[in-house]
């Protein structure tokens, strides 16, 4: 496994993010066998660990918490506040809260879900736009103080409030989504995080499951996965979607691994202060992942996946409009 750099914190290149084993992907969690993945993920040199408080209603967190029972020091532990439900039961988080007086109380909360006496990276979830960015980050950095977190870091944030935040105390990390179908950080946020020395963690690197080829239509879904109602994976977007990931799985084939593997791969070779964590609930797909980093791209295979993959050639938004609005703030 290799080594990626945000900012001053080392973590392997390719980490696990753990959401969706307790939400989002339809199927009911079988924590024995997330339980499992984890360990294999550690066993594998894929030690960076990615959860949130808000995934599964923290539910994630004290799984997360003992799939780590023992192996804590081996590892990366990265957790999220600031996403607050307005019900039990709600499929999406829809309410955010940077306050200062949150932010001290989710530490704690996610600590003691975890199990643990301290997190490796703390992350702000999204920028509450009712609370200067430099308050939010001011309470996170208490949390440094008090041996609570070691790095902070940010998701889904612009430019501008990266500056602002990196003012009070240094971040580590900003978290968005970046693939082959998601090309927006490159000509916005990861510039800036460049020119100050952060770290950038892609989220769904492999474009929610698409990247891998193994979607084939809006019925491989289950009654219950998020994917349903967002607009990449609907009505006609999908089928045009589809069309740009059957060049993505021609090229894996002609180098013969998966499709996922090329698409993390590529991810990889955009330089070693990237670090994505590709999701998974099952070992068969770790190791399926963990094989990218053995995948080596030339100058031309990069070039060929830009061609093929081109910036805005997706159908669709990522989210819907209400969610749309919390990103790049």
């Amino acid at each position: 496994m290799r080594e990626s750099q945000l900012g001053e914190l080392t973590v392997s290149s390719l980490g696990l993010g753990c959401m969706g084993m307790s939400q989002s992907y339809g199927v009911q969690g079988d924590d024995a066998e997330s339980i499992a993945t984890v360990h294999a993920a550690i066993d594998g040199g894929c030690t960076f660990i990615d959860t949130a408080d808000v995934y599964g209603d923290g539910a994630n967190e004290e799984l997360v918490g003992r799939a780590l029972a023992g192996r804590r020091d081996e590892v990366v532990l990265a957790t999220k506040f600031g996403f607050k439900r307005r019900q039990a039961g709600d499929a999406m988080p829809n309410v955010v809260d940077g306050s200062p007086e949150y932010a001290r109380t989710a530490i704690d909360a996610s600590l003691r879900r975890l199990g643990v006496d301290h997190v490796d990276l703390w992350y702000l979830h999204r920028r509450d736009p009712q609370v200067p960015i430099e308050e939010s980050v001011g309470a996170m950095a208490e949390a440094v103080e008090a041996g609570k977190v070691r790095y902070l870091g940010l998701s889904e944030v612009s430019g501008d409030t990266v500056r602002a935040a990196h003012a009070v105390h240094p971040i580590s990390a900003v978290q968005s989504e970046w693939s082959l179908w998601t090309r927006d950080p490159e000509t916005g946020v990861l510039p800036t995080l460049r020119e100050l020395g952060i770290g950038f963690v892609p989220f769904s690197p492999l474009g929610r499951g698409f990247l891998t080829g193994q979607i084939t239509s809006p019925d491989d879904f289950e009654a219950d996965d998020m994917r349903r109602e967002m607009p990449r994976f609907t009505g006609e977007n999908f089928q045009r979607n589809l069309d740009l990931v059957e060049q993505v799985r021609s090229m894996a084939a002609d180098k013969g691994v998966t499709a996922g593997q090329l698409a993390l791969a590529w991810l990889l070779a955009q330089g070693n202060d990237v670090a994505p964590i590709p999701g998974t609930k099952r070992r068969k797909y770790l190791a399926e992942n963990l094989g990218a980093v053995d995948v080596s791209l030339s100058a031309e295979d990069l070039a060929a996946l830009d061609e093929a993959f081109p910036p805005d050639a997706v159908a669709g938004d990522r989210y819907n409009p209400g969610a749309m609005k919390m990103v790049d703030q």
